[in-house]
């Protein structure tokens, strides 16, 4: 686990968000988990936590409500998906490439689509981290993690 101020001890996922099948709600706490479990994370200009992050969605945006553990406003930032949409629906589609893979491919070819797969992932988690510039401050593994729980905001099972 990460140890300091500058991480994340909780997330929860606002209603607005919603609820989906148990597959998808689980993928989402195994995302959450990981996140917590390991992270950096640095609102810009605040003397640190822990945080809770809230996340919500709100016309389409998702909505990044920052606190202290004790409840404490620190900050809210609002982040377009826009920026996420074809990284997501690639992701997705190479995602379902490999798990096909995985039954009737060569190893050769399963790891070559597992290469594309991380590559993507990659280039999501760079994109995310370039969208937090000048707000929050995240290494590239939290970018990751990160990465991974606004694709399963998306998926739907």
């Amino acid at each position: 686990m990460a140890v300091g101020v500058f991480r994340l001890s909780d997330v929860v996922l606002d209603d607005t968000i919603g609820r989906s099948t148990p597959d998808v709600e689980h993928e989402r706490a195994v995302a959450i988990f990981d996140l917590i479990e390991e992270n950096c994370f640095e609102p810009v200009g605040h003397g640190g936590g822990p945080y809770r992050l809230n996340l919500s969605l709100v016309d389409h945006k998702l909505v990044f409500d920052i606190r202290t553990e004790e409840g404490g406003i620190v900050a809210t930032h609002i982040l377009s998906l826009t920026p996420f949409r074809r990284i997501v629906k690639d992701y997705f589609m190479i995602c379902e490439s490999y798990y096909e893979a995985i039954r009737s491919a060569t190893p050769s070819r399963i790891e070559a689509i597992d290469m594309g797969r991380r590559g993507i992932h990659n280039e999501g988690s760079r994109t995310l981290m370039e969208r937090l510039q000048g707000k929050i401050v995240v290494d590239f593994d939290t970018a990751r993690r990160l990465f991974t729980l606004v694709c399963v905001l998306y998926w739907r099972g």
